[in-house]
């Protein structure tokens, strides 16, 4: 009998789409791994704008936003669960008097090597009166996998795999994030034949 596979570990990691992916949620679309275990995963879209801006979520939940320049910013379509509710992936936010294992906000999901999502309303009242985290992007919805589910779909070719870079998600023009990604491992898009690993 074989050996199983060895487990991976793709938190703060990217997963770019392959090329050939027909789910509309995911196809072309740059994943952050916030989270991967056994048990599965979870990640959020970085580059699929939904058609709401920040300013419109921000007066949806009754809340000024004091930093104009996040004002115009997208909120993004996360993945297909829980599109109701909000994710703030965010750099780590240092602060007086807490331990590096200890968050500024409620709900708050540190990514080893990484940055942070923020479920809890705090982190957007901190932005809504000028503080905050520095550098935002906000989900509705995320995406998640069953245990060994993601491992799957990687064999199957659905995914490419590379280190996330923060650079990427908050300084990259939307629109380019997808190819940046793939350059991130040296392709482009138009060299991936979608049936490519298949004999």
């Amino acid at each position: 009998m074989a050996d199983a596979a060895p487990s991976i570990n793709l938190t703060n990691h990217f997963l770019i789409a392959m090329p050939g992916m027909e789910d509309r949620t995911f196809a072309r679309s740059v994943v952050y791994v916030c989270e991967h275990s056994e048990h599965g995963a979870l990640g959020l879209i970085i580059n699929k704008p939904g058609d709401i801006s920040m300013a419109d979520l921000f007066h949806k939940v009754d809340l000024p936003l004091a930093r104009a320049e996040l004002g115009g910013q997208p909120v993004f379509q996360g993945g297909p669960v829980q599109t109701e509710r909000g994710f703030v992936l965010h750099e780590p936010v240092v602060a007086e008097g807490l331990s590096p294992d200890e968050s500024l906000y409620a709900s708050t999901l540190a990514v080893p090597g990484g940055l942070e999502m923020t479920t809890s309303k705090d982190v957007l009242e901190a932005l809504s009166s000028g503080g905050g985290p520095r550098r935002v992007l906000v989900t509705l919805g995320y995406s998640a996998w069953d245990g060994g589910q993601l491992e799957s779909e990687i064999a199957g070719n659905s995914w490419l795999t590379v280190d996330a870079d923060a650079e990427l998600i908050f300084d990259t023009p939307i629109e380019q994030r997808y190819e940046r990604a793939l350059a991130l491992l040296g392709l482009q898009a138009w060299r991936l034949a979608p049936e490519a690993g298949h004999a």
